[in-house]
């Protein structure tokens, strides 16, 4: 029997569900990198900790400190690409496997009718994608944040210092951006994993992801240290 195409299969439901996640990643983004000015979110709060790590770093000697930092960081990038690797590989090979992943579902009283479980699948996959290229180019623009930072004179009182030092401020910015986003998308991807269980159940999952999200950046202990 031909499979009938997917947005022949996809419901009210489902495309309600589909919509606000999607909706829910971009207005997320938005909120978090363009927040009200009398409530910043911690990666805005962030931003002036880095601009103030640049300018502190003009004037330090030995710099053996900075150097290690920026190099955790590329590691810690590093880490999250390899996992989201990982992950896309074991959710192609779930895709390939389809059908046992459906009679799991049905032992479990999931619902395997209307959108195919590789439809739902290939959402999270998406995610995880997005994650991938985000932490990548992250992780490069730490690289070159460091041959930047490499790049500004060893004199506090050279008037070249405080300039060169700027330039590696906002790519260090640039690159934790991209690596907030990254994360951002896990979140969703996690949430997007929610629609084995139906439509219903992801959009739980997103408001939860948001919600965890929101009070990270606007409402937390750690915010109101860096804020203070």
């Amino acid at each position: 029997m031909p499979q009938m195409s997917f947005l022949a299969q996809i419901g009210p439901a489902d495309a309600a569900a589909l919509a606000f996640i999607l909706a829910a990643r971009v207005f997320l983004g938005l909120v978090i990198e363009h927040p009200p000015r009398r409530r910043p979110s911690v990666e805005r709060l962030m931003e002036g900790y880095r601009r103030a790590w640049m300018r502190a770093f003009a004037d330090r000697s030995p710099r053996i400190f900075d150097a290690t930092i920026i190099d955790s960081l590329r590691q810690g990038t590093a880490f999250f690409a390899s996992a989201c690797l990982i992950a896309l590989g074991g959710g192609v090979a779930l895709i390939g496997n389809a059908e046992r992943l459906e009679t799991v579902a049905a032992d479990l009283t999931l619902p395997v009718t209307g959108v195919p479980v590789e439809a739902r699948l290939v959402l999270v996959l998406l995610f995880l994608a997005d994650a991938l290229l985000k932490f990548v180019w992250a992780n490069r623009l730490f690289g070159y944040c460091a041959v930047l930072m490499a790049a500004v004179p060893n004199d506090p009182a050279d008037p070249a210092t405080q300039a060169a030092a700027a330039r590696a401020a906002e790519v260090n910015i640039f690159a934790a951006r991209n690596f907030n986003r990254g994360l951002r998308s896990i979140y969703f991807a996690l949430a997007a994993l929610a629609w084995l269980a139906g439509p219903a159940a992801m959009a739980a999952a997103t408001l939860a992801a948001a919600a965890i999200q929101l009070r990270r950046e606007f409402a937390s202990a750690s915010r109101a240290a860096i804020a203070d």
